[in-house]
Parts: C-alpha cells; structure tokens; sequence
C-alpha cells in the first residue's frame, strides 16, 4: 500500500508549490480541428510527409506527387476515396496487362507464338494504351506538377520510365520502317516494351494501394477516438420536451438529457439527476464516478447507471476529446529532426537519377552489345524506376503515425514527431512532488485523540473551525468530515492568523487548532501526544493539533498519498539508467520523507515556481538532455523550459494538453516508461527503414545501370525492377506496421 507524502505544517509560513493556474502555449498548427461530424466541408488537407502543404480542397503535394488527407480525419465510413480510385485504376488495369505479359513472356519463355510479332505489338499497343494514360494518368499529372514546381520526386521517375518504353513502343510499331535492320525481326517487326509499361503502371499503382491502405490503419488511432463521440444527443427544449438531435447541432448552453447506457455528447456541467459516469477515457481507472449536480462531465465519456440533464459548456471543436484528437492528428503529420536527413538526401536524389540515368543510356549506346539501343533503352528505364525514392520517403512519416498512434492508444499523447524523438535521448528526469508522485489531494490519514476525548468529537469541532478556512488542508478536514456523516457547527469569534492557525468558537467551547507552537501559545500543552506526532511525522504526515476549551484535544495527520504506481515507475525509470531528481515547493523534511519512500536520491526542496526552470536550464548547461514532468497546471515555465520532453500528467485536462510536450491522460508515471519505451522502438524503426531505403536504392541503382552486365551477363529488367520498387515500399510500410505490436508495458 501506498505510503502517504506530508504536506507543509498547518497554517505555517511555507514556500508556494506553485499551483498558479499558467497556460502555456500550444506549439503546433494553429487551424483549429474539424468537428467531429459527417460531412464537414470546412476540412483542410495536408501532405503526410510535408506537413506544411496545407489548402482547403483534396489534391496533391506539389512537392512528392502524394495525396493531400484530411488534418483531421473524418468520420466517413468506408476507404479514402483516393484508395477507391485508386483501388479502380488498378483492377482495371490488371485485366488489361495480364493479356500482355502472356503475349510477351510467353514467346520469351515458352516458345509460344500465338501472334506474329507484328500483330502481338498491335494487340499490345490497344491494351497497353489505356493502362499506361488512364491507369496511370494520375502519375503523369503528378510528375508535370513536379516539373513546374521544380519538386522532382517519385512521380517525375515513373512518368519518365513508363512514358520512355510506351513511347518508343508506340512508334516501333507505327513505323517499324525507321528502324535499323539490326533491331526488326525476321518478319520486320520491331520489339516493343508494352509488357514493361503496362506492368510497371500495375506495380506501381499496386503499391500505391498497399500504401494507402496503411495508412489508412495508421488513422485508426484517431477514428477510434472520433468514435468514442457519439453522433446524436437529446436535447431539452425551453418547454421541456426531448429533442434528438445531431451533435454539431448543439450549442453552448444547450440542456441535453442523458440516460443510462449512453455517451456524453459534449463537455459540460451536471444540471438535475445523479448518475455514475464510466471515465476511463481520461483518468484510466475503470472505476465509474459519480455525478450530481455541478459535477463536470466529458465528451465520450459513458453514462453506466442514472440519469442526468447537463449544460453544454463546450462544443465541436473545444471539446477536450476533440481536442486530443487534433493534438494526435498534428503530432502524426509532424517532422521528426531525423527526417532532415530523409530530406537532404531526396532533395539531390531525383535529380542525381535521372542524370545517372542518360550517363546509362549513353554508355550502353556507345559500349554496349548489339542492338544497343534496346539495351540502352532497357538499362535507364530500369535505372528511374528503381531509384523511385518513395521507401525513403516514407520511412519516418510512416514510423512517425504508427508511433504518435499507438502511444494515443495508450492514454500517452505527444505533440509532435520532436518530441517522440527527444524522449529517447532523455538522459535525467526531473519530476514535481505534489500531483505528478503524488495524488495532489491531501486526505485525513489518522486521528488520535487525547484523554478523555473521542475521534469524531476532535474531527467535528475541528471541521467546524475550518469550515470558515480557506486554506487546502481545510478542505480535506472537511471532506473526512462529510465522509464520516458528522453533522457541523457553525463558528463565532472566527479568526485566521496568517500562517499560524485558526481559532473560533463551537458550541460554547474555544477551538484552538494549529502548530505545537500555536497551541502553547494559547496556553496548550502537547506534550502528552508529541511522541505519536512524530511517528506520524516519520511517515510522512502532517500533524494538526487541536485544542478544545483549553486543554489538547489531540491531532489530525493530513497526507498527500504517493500514487499507487509511483514506486514501481520510479523503479523501471532507474532500471534503464535514468538519473532521477525531485523538484518541489515543499519543505526539505517533507520532500527528504517522500524521496526515501520512493528511493530518489536527488531532492531540490523550497523551490518556487520559477526556480525550477533555473534548475532545468542548468542541467542543459551541463549537457544533459533532461525530461521535466509535472502536473500540467502549475509548472508552465519549468515545462517550457524542457520542452520537447516536458510531460504532463495532470490526468488529461485541456490546459494539461496544452502545457507539455506529451501529456499522460491517465496521471500515471508509468506512462513514462511506456513513452520512453515507445520512443526507444519507433526511432530504432525509422533508422532501420532508412538504412534498408538507402542500401536498397544504392545497389538497385547499380543493378539496373548494368554493372553486373560485364561480368555475369545480368541486366535487370524495368519489369523487375518496378517490382522491387513496389517491394521496397511495401517493406518500409510493413516494418512501420510492426510497431503496433512492439511491447511497450
């Protein structure tokens, strides 16, 4: 069991712990998220590997050719209709070149000359044609869009090696004739490389479909948390009558009636009824919470037992389920510092091929066997399909969305791709006391009352007296008073020293609660209980004492209980190497007490606020990497500081997910380790994706150039090579996949 964390001695003269309610800037796209409905048209797109393409209407990158997606995803059911379309050009496409590559390879390697090779090159040319300029259209759009943007990419690669063999096919079967005798057949025909166009066409939109499609699963985090909102709401009407009706329809102040079994529309205030509220989409723990009148309630979160009629306080977009759903989107289209390298080496890539390309092409013209154009022609168009840069550029993006996705899935939400990357190279963590180690709510943890005085007589005189406090230990002197169902007094004579105590009088009789020092004051010995006061102190409590008509009463020992998964957190943080340190407002020998407990060495007490962005900027000086986490609310500055590996875990408010680089819904310190574990895997991903990107797109270039050629007599065919293209990409979009599996517990 959890041992309890003392809070500053009663009415003392403390350091502030720094529970000013800041708000620190949200770093990311400023366009506000889509409502979570069908058919939004106000619904901006942006390219998944350059995230700062952004227009108002679906389209294409102008910088790599790929399809623009939603910021945020929709909640169409059914594919993309890129991938529909898609999904279309490629079935159609298949039947049209399975003809084709019978008619071709069949005479290669099997002797089968079902047509003269004339007649076959016609045959070809009618089923090649629309493959190649409807089937592939969508290509050579792309790549004309390239050139006039001066962005060459995958696109340019493809349109000029499908269009190259079409071309040449097109015009050695219109006019044979102008060919040397060298490259017609016995029967005058020359052969053509429609097989290779049309097969390449089919390859490469197969991969496109492929790719899609994961991607479409990358989304999956994200429509999973837009399902969690439901679709309709019942509202009440001025004149009491229920009114079903589309959320986007509902306003702010709106009644809305939910009943047992249902979701919470929007966010917004308990108004009538009682119910219990299944939360788990924000705390984590699976067990309801009760509701009445004035409680807050959230979106998506599930009315179990009871009925209620609630205010909406926030709608759409302001949402903090909305709001989660727009950080886990942004976080998915952002760039990792890793991906600068992705991007340096495709920026000269494409060029550097197409160059690499005609130096083949004249090579073989001049150097190469007979018919040398044919080789010629065969070698550069192999050479700019397998140099297709796309597995290189999908490699961090695709990493990226499996990662930031699955960490969603998890109740861990990260802002952006740097902050997912910056949490692996964390080498200190630097954790607040109050509402990150602990629960942040002190409670009541013992009574012990003097002679001739009970627990309930001690609690209800005290609970009386500060009941007119506005101090935070009151509250929970209160709050153990209404749970043992006293009945309270009220006071006279009240009167709050600063820093010291209170005093007042209840039923006659005058209260005196504080300090030993307060009491003694009042002419109140406590000697009697000092011995059981500082066994209560060694265990990490803050004692209360109470004085009743002159004599002690006894004491009250407040806590701040540590969280249930502290300890075992602290201790897999430790495990992997990880320097830990506390930071806190509170006094030496309450933060010395919650350290040994949880075995942290490190403590940096009786520290304000902005002392402890002092303390994280000095551990950068020194040249550590630290990570910062505290609750969300009150550490603005020393989570600015850290940014990007500041965590909050606050439990998922909407100012905690705007307050740190990654923000554990669940106010659990296990998601750290988690995180960090997730961190560890999704970079270790990327760098393999981008060295198999790397290797593969340097030895298929070699390849296909012919460098192989003198040697062994190996060419590889632009058919085999837009194969391996596709493999390529399949391969980076696989290995991405495997993260949603990695075990990060």
């Amino acid at each position: 069991m959890a041992q309890p964390t003392p809070v500053h001695d009663h009415h003392d003269e403390h350091h502030d712990d720094g529970h000013a309610r800041h708000h620190h800037p949200h770093v990311g796209p400023a366009t506000p998220p889509a409502a979570l409905v069908k058919g939004n048209k106000d619904v901006e797109y942006t390219c998944p590997m350059h995230p700062q393409v952004r227009q108002m209407e679906p389209g294409n990158c102008p910088i790599c050719g790929m399809a623009l997606e939603p910021v945020i995803a929709t909640t169409d059911p059914g594919d993309s209709p890129e991938l529909r379309e898609m999904s279309r050009r490629f079935s159609i496409g298949l039947v049209l070149t399975l003809p084709v590559f019978v008619l071709e390879m069949g005479s290669h390697f099997f002797n089968m000359h079902v047509l003269d090779a004339q007649t076959s090159n016609w045959v070809q040319l009618l089923l090649t044609t629309p493959v190649v300029l409807w089937a592939g259209w969508p290509f050579f759009v792309r790549a004309a869009v390239s050139l006039k943007t001066r962005n060459l990419n995958m696109f340019t690669l493809i349109a000029l090696g499908t269009g190259a063999a079409w071309g040449y096919s097109i015009v050695a079967t219109l006019l044979p004739g102008m060919f040397p005798a060298e490259l017609r057949t016995a029967d005058g025909a020359v052969p053509a490389y429609f097989e290779a166009a049309a097969v390449i066409t089919v390859l490469v939109l197969l991969g496109q479909v492929l790719e899609l499609r994961a991607r479409e699963k990358t989304s999956g985090a994200i429509k999973g948390l837009m399902e969690l909102a439901p679709k309709t709401a019942v509202r009440v009407n001025p004149d009491g009558a229920d009114d079903t009706v589309q959320v986007d329809a509902i306003q702010t102040g709106d009644m809305l009636r939910v009943r047992p079994g249902e979701k919470i529309a929007v966010d917004g205030l308990v108004m009538e009824g009682k119910a219990n509220v299944d939360e788990s989409l924000v705390t984590g723990e699976p067990i309801p919470v009760a509701k009445a009148p004035g409680s807050k309630v959230t979106a998506g979160t599930v009315n179990q037992t009871g009925s209620f009629v609630m205010r909406a306080e926030k709608v759409g977009a302001d949402t903090l389920l909305s709001q989660i759903v727009h950080m886990v989107a942004a976080a998915q289209r952002s760039r990792a510092p890793i991906q600068r390298l992705a991007d340096q080496v495709a920026g000269w890539f494409v060029p550097a091929v197409v160059l690499i390309a005609v130096l083949t092409f004249a090579t073989w013209m001049f150097w190469g066997p007979s018919p040398r154009f044919s080789y010629a022609l065969t070698a550069a168009v192999a050479v700019l399909i397998i140099a297709c840069p796309c597995a290189l550029g999908l490699a961090t993006p695709m990493s990226i969305m499996v990662g930031v996705g699955r960490a969603a899935q998890r109740g861990i939400l990260i802002r952006d791709a740097e902050s997912l990357e910056a949490l692996e190279k964390v080498d200190i963590v630097v954790l607040d006391k109050t509402g990150t180690l602990t629960e942040g709510k002190p409670k009541v943890v013992d009574i012990k009352p003097a002679p001739g005085f009970s627990a309930e007589d001690v609690l209800q005189k005290l609970a009386s007296v500060e009941r007119a406090s506005e101090h935070p230990l009151a509250l929970a002197i209160m709050n153990s008073a209404l749970e043992r169902k006293l009945e309270l007094a009220p006071v006279e004579d009240f009167d709050s020293p600063v820093g010291r105590g209170v005093v007042g009088r209840v039923q006659g009789a005058v209260i005196v609660s504080g300090n030993a020092r307060f009491l003694e004051e009042h002419g109140i010995d406590t000697s009697a209980l000092n011995v059981l006061a500082e066994a209560q102190r060694a265990n990490a409590a803050t004692v209360i004492y109470v004085g009743i008509g002159g004599k002690l009463a006894g004491f009250v020992a407040i806590a701040d209980p540590v969280k249930p998964t502290t300890a075992a957190a602290i201790k897999a943080l430790q495990g992997e190497g990880l320097r830990l340190m506390m930071l806190t407002g509170d006094s030496q020998t309450t933060a010395a007490a919650v350290a040994h407990q949880l075995g942290i060495t490190e403590v940096v007490a009786e520290v304000r606020p902005e002392q402890k962005a002092e303390v994280i900027r000095k551990l950068k000086a020194e040249g550590h990497k630290p990570a910062f986490a505290g609750d969300g609310v009150n550490d603005s500055v020393s989570l600015s500081e850290a940014s990007p590996a500041s965590i909050s875990v606050s439990g998922g408010s909407d100012i905690a997910i705007e307050a740190a680089s990654v923000t554990l819904l669940h106010g659990d310190l296990m998601g750290i380790v988690r995180a960090r574990k997730l961190s560890r895997a999704t970079m270790k991903n990327i760098k393999l994706n981008l060295l198999f990107s790397f290797a593969f797109n340097t030895v298929g270039l070699a390849l296909a150039a012919g460098v192989l050629y003198p040697s062994f007599g190996l060419l590889l065919s632009p058919v085999v090579a837009a194969a391996a293209m596709a493999l390529s990409s399949v391969s980076v979009i696989v290995n991405s996949l495997r993260l949603r599996t990695v075990n990060i517990d």
